[in-house]
Parts: structure tokens; C-alpha cells; sequence
């Protein structure tokens, strides 16, 4: 329980490196793996997280090897953080920017298809910001988060 069978040093080493992939492997799969997770993605998530285990700990199931991993986890998780909050680069490059699905009623199909937004995603986040037609949406963006945010055309008061 207390015995590892590899140096402490190099569950941090696999670690860091676990999670450098894993940060790098999920920001290539789009925004909306992120931000939108169906019950397949939850799926995905926890059959990944199984899978990687192994190069973690290097078989090693000791408490203080699974308390090592653990800890490096949390600690490249601050790190990034840090470093997302401290430089805006850092942060592009890790989250991304916002991009326009809808400007002015007329639909981006070609980010839609770089996002993989179906279009009964693009329907759902209309009818959550209070449209049902394109033509009332003066922008719809998607986040760096995957969310889709969706301000509707100022309509004239009737007098």
C-alpha cells in the first residue's frame, strides 16, 4: 500500500504528460466536445480516463503512487490556469476564440461543419435565446466553451 514499484518522479513525468495530451488530444476535437456533452461524451470521457490510467501509474496501484498522479493532476490544472489567466496567448492557444455561426440571419456552414454542430444543435441554442428563426439573429457565436450565445435583431416598437 505504501510501496511503489516505480520512482515517485516518474508518476509526475507521466502525469504532466497524460495530461499535456489529453489537453492538446480534446482542444483538436472543437468546441463543441467541450462545451456540449451528450451521454456518448460522457461515455467517451470515462472510457479515456480508464485507458490512460495505466500509462499513469505504470501498474503501480499503491496509494501513494495513485496520490502522486492525483496531486500532478491538480497541479498542471492550477498551472494552466495560471498561465491562461496571466498571458492572453497562452490562453488563445489553449481555449481558442469565439467564432460567428449566424451574423446579420446568414448561417457560417463551413464553421458548422468544422464544429460538427448539427443543425438541430444550432435550433436548440436559437430557441434558448429566444428565436426560432435565423433572421431574427443578429449574432450567434460559439464560445470558447462550446456554448452558443445568441443576440436576436432590436425590434421596432410598435406605436
Amino acid at each position: 500500500m505504501w510501496t511503489t514499484s516505480v520512482p515517485w518522479w516518474e508518476f509526475v513525468v507521466r502525469g504532466a504528460v497524460v495530461y499535456v495530451f489529453l489537453l492538446v488530444f480534446l482542444r483538436l476535437t472543437g468546441k463543441r466536445q467541450t462545451g456540449q456533452f451528450a451521454p456518448f461524451d460522457l461515455v467517451l470521457l470515462l472510457i479515456l480516463s480508464n485507458a490512460v490510467q495505466n500509462s499513469m501509474n505504470a501498474g503501480d496501484n499503491s496509494l501513494i503512487g495513485g496520490l502522486i498522479s492525483a496531486t500532478t493532476l491538480i497541479i498542471c490544472h492550477v498551472a494552466l490556469a495560471w498561465l491562461t489567466f496571466r498571458f492572453p496567448r497562452v490562453e488563445r492557444l489553449v481555449d481558442g476564440r469565439p467564432q460567428v455561426l449566424v451574423q446579420d440571419g446568414q448561417l457560417d456552414s463551413a464553421l458548422m461543419r468544422q464544429e460538427l454542430l448539427s443543425t438541430s444543435d444550432l435550433q436548440a441554442a436559437l430557441r434558448a435565446g429566444g428565436c426560432l428563426e435565423l433572421h431574427e439573429v443578429e449574432r450567434a457565436t460559439i464560445e470558447t466553451n462550446g456554448q452558443i450565445t445568441v443576440v436576436l435583431k432590436r425590434r421596432e416598437s410598435a406605436r
